[in-house]
């Protein structure tokens, strides 16, 4: 039953966002690297010369030059795509001063606004380069000479071929614009007024005509704000070639409401507008909505409607390519982010379907019944359709009619499987970038996706198949890219170098795509960590290569399984953790500390008793309480000696991280030690504890330097009945211990 009252319908709405919210809960990163973990690690550059610049994105990667070009206010960077910092060119192209004072005295801020933010960089021919900057509010455009190879060093502007950026770039340096070279031609999605109101997709330069949206239609665009544009064929025949528009524009069914759309908008690259309607306006521009949505019960879905991000991985069909977008849903209902892939087939399935239709304002969308024009609206001109009609010109005017008043399809685009590939909820980010790298591993080819967050991190991740279209998420790293967070505006990946390159308002930093060695030094650290760059080699965890003999590799992405992978290395594992010996004094404390490598790892605790064979498991009750960090025995008693084993279990496998031997002091004889410490031979014989179980205590009381004794005992010793507290009790532990290994230098030199 559809409920009728709105009230009734937004609780249920409110009690299904909670639903999911409780529901889907994101995997934790198995590593997490801070920035200067990062850095320590020599996987990463950070840009390091000081411009007095800001708003970097990364705009053009030119493998071929092995370079990166990067706009930012005032300056435009050539970068060497192996490292950053090496032999960077720079060119500073501010705006002109008395532009700057016009932009100030139109009201706008000096700092954020009143600068040539560079939007549009572009390969123009095989020496030269297309860039435009918003110039204080009066866009411009020009060309960089480059030179033919990397090795000329050349990098500079022509100063005589400067022109008018107006449709090409944004006046305003907020507004996010797209831009397309093809041909010689540029094509814009751009708002082309200082007012930032008029918005539309453009076609400047080269031998055809501007061409551009109907200008204040809602129906065609409202309030967009672009993000990717690409060139995609449909054919072999080279006039059906479109161009694909990505952008989210706000709903124009409810104006009284917030309601964004993201949509999918395509034009013909030959397309020369109507004869007598739409003259120099697009005679093939359609759109379609693109659904990004969590399915519920009763037909009621989450969505996530604001798109963020566009990547488009290449196929060997290039009339096929597989879309990857990042969403967003940031109303005062439900917050979150999720990724969801489109297929070409789909996407053309919707725009050869029916167009939407809709009568007056009070009227509702629906699929349009009546005749439809030959050719086909939104047809390319000279295509495998209309091979007979070389230009849109000679379409009928019923056509072109038809187009002006109907650009919208009436279905949407869903996702693959109608669901997002993943979802984010209750966290304290938003997705804003994504970049994907296919990587062949040694049970098949994976996407690893590399998704950008506004806290400047990068997580990486991969999606397995299971059984019944069921996925299963991991998350193998997630690192801090830059000294001070910041969000993440653009990223560029190359696989070629197994780099990834990260841009933010306060740099760039780029950093490999794979640190194998920071999953562990045993197999089966490297096998469970289940990443398709990453085998273990025989000695340690490094990157795999398809074309490697070795027979010792040994990698598992798909299970992650070490009994099979790992024969012979799992013996070999955590040596460096066995058989740690601590003390502890009757009536106080003990903390055994224990961290598994992998959050995924579910930890116990076993003890096994002196002179038994008997192993008992651990649990939080009474006086052991396990934490994150390790296991905290409150009020030891003397029967608590004995060797405790923390195990940790990940996918089946069952391996031993520390085994601990824990000595429990007799408190009696503790306390006679330091009321008499001029006898601490008796402590050898008393008959509390195991044989040897007081030596440590007595080679400490037998040194001169008694004041080390108190720091000893301080934390594993305090009377029973004692009011401190747990938390207090793991605090001076921690201190007592780290006393005990780094005593202060005045104290060792008395």
């Amino acid at each position: 039953m559809q409920p009728q009252d709105p009230l009734v319908l937004s609780c249920i709405l409110l009690s299904f966002c909670y639903t999911i919210a409780k529901e889907i809960t994101p995997p934790t990163p198995r590593v997490q690297l801070s920035f200067r973990e990062l850095k320590a690690s020599n996987t990463a550059h950070f840009l390091n010369f000081l411009l007095n610049s800001t708003d970097y994105r990364i705009l053009l990667k030119d493998e071929d030059h092995d370079r990166m070009y990067v706009g930012s206010k005032d300056y435009i960077l050539s970068l060497d795509l192996q490292d950053i910092n090496r032999e960077p060119l720079i060119i500073h192209w501010p705006a002109k001063q008395q532009r700057i004072d016009e932009c100030v005295l139109s009201g706008k801020d000096i700092n954020g606004e009143c600068g040539n933010f560079i939007r549009l960089i572009q390969p123009w021919n095989r020496t030269h380069l297309y860039a435009c900057g918003t110039g204080a509010y009066n866009p411009v455009c020009t060309y960089i000479n480059r030179g033919r190879k990397a090795q000329d060093y050349v990098f500079y502007l022509d100063p005589d071929r400067v022109e008018s950026g107006k449709g090409k770039c944004a006046y305003d340096p907020k507004l996010d614009s797209v831009s397309a070279l093809v041909n010689e031609e540029l094509y814009s999605g751009v708002y082309i007024d200082f007012m930032g109101t008029d918005a539309a997709v453009f076609r400047a330069m080269g031998k055809q005509a501007a061409m551009r949206t109907d200008q204040y239609n809602s129906r065609w665009l409202n309030d967009p704000a672009f993000v990717h544009v690409q060139l995609i064929p449909d054919s072999l025949e080279r006039n059906d070639d479109k161009l694909y528009f990505f952008f989210r524009e706000k709903s124009t069914d409810s104006p009284h409401s917030p309601t964004v759309y993201s949509r999918i908008g395509r034009v013909c690259l030959n397309d020369d507008g109507g004869h007598c309607c739409l003259v120099n306006k697009w005679s093939t521009f359609l759109k379609a909505r693109l659904i990004c949505s969590v399915p519920g019960a009763d037909g009621i879905e989450t969505h996530f409607d604001e798109l963020q991000d566009v990547f488009i991985q290449q196929t060997q069909d290039n009339k096929n390519p597989v879309i990857y977008a990042v969403f967003s849903a940031s109303g005062s209902v439900f917050k979150g982010s999720a990724v969801c892939v489109y297929s070409m087939a789909d996407i053309r399935m919707v725009f050869n379907g029916p167009f939407a239709h809709k009568e007056g304002p009070n009227y509702q969308w629906m699929p349009y019944t009546g005749k439809i024009p030959y050719p086909r609206p939104g047809t390319c001109p000279g295509g495998t359709f209309t091979p007979s009609m070389k230009s849109t010109k000679d379409y009928p005017d019923e056509v072109i009619n038809f187009m002006r008043t109907h650009p919208v399809m009436y279905n949407p685009v869903y996702p693959v499987h109608r669901q997002p590939l993943l979802v984010r909820t209750n966290v304290h980010y938003r997705f804003t970038t994504i970049a994907v790298d296919q990587v062949d591993a040694s049970d098949g080819r994976y996407e690893v996706l590399f998704l950008g967050t506004d806290q400047g991190t990068v997580q990486k991740v991969i999606v397995l198949p299971k059984d019944d279209l069921e996925t299963e998420e991991l998350i193998l790293e997630e690192v801090e890219v830059f000294k001070v967070p910041s969000s993440i505006r653009s990223m560029k990946i190359s696989s070629k170098r197994q780099q990834l390159y990260v841009s933010s308002v306060s740099g760039v930093t780029h950093l490999a795509l794979h640190r194998c060695d920071v999953y562990g030094e045993a197999c089966a650290d490297c096998c469970l960590a289940r990443d398709p760059y990453c085998a273990w080699d025989g000695k340690t965890c490094s990157r795999y290569s398809a074309s490697s003999k070795r027979r010792s590799r040994r990698q598992d992405v798909r299970h992650g399984n070490p009994m099979r992978q790992c024969r012979g290395y799992n013996s070999n594992a955590n040596k460096n953790g066995m058989d740690a010996a601590q003390y502890g004094v009757e009536g106080s404390s003990a903390f055994l500390e224990c961290q598994a490598r992998s959050p995924q790892a579910a930890i116990k605790w076993i003890l096994q008793k002196d002179n038994s064979e008997r192993k008992k498991e651990l649990r939080s009750e009474g006086r052991f309480l396990k934490t994150e960090q390790g296991l905290l025995i409150r009020s030891l008693q003397l029967s608590d000696t004995g060797v405790y084993h923390c195990t940790a279990t990940e996918n089946n496998f069952k391996h031993t991280v520390m085994r601990v031997r824990l000595h429990v002091l007799s408190a009696e004889a503790v306390t006679a030690a330091l009321l008499h410490p001029e006898t601490p031979a008796a402590l050898a014989s008393h008959p509390a504890g195991p044989p040897g179980a007081y030596d440590d205590l007595v080679q400490l009381l037998s040194q001169p330097e008694m004041g080390l004794i108190n720091q000893y005992c301080q934390g594993y010793w305090r009377p029973s009945g004692s009011a401190h507290s747990d938390a207090k009790d793991l605090q001076d532990q921690k201190r007592a211990r780290n006393r005990r290994n780094h005593p202060p230098t005045e104290e060792l030199q008395t």
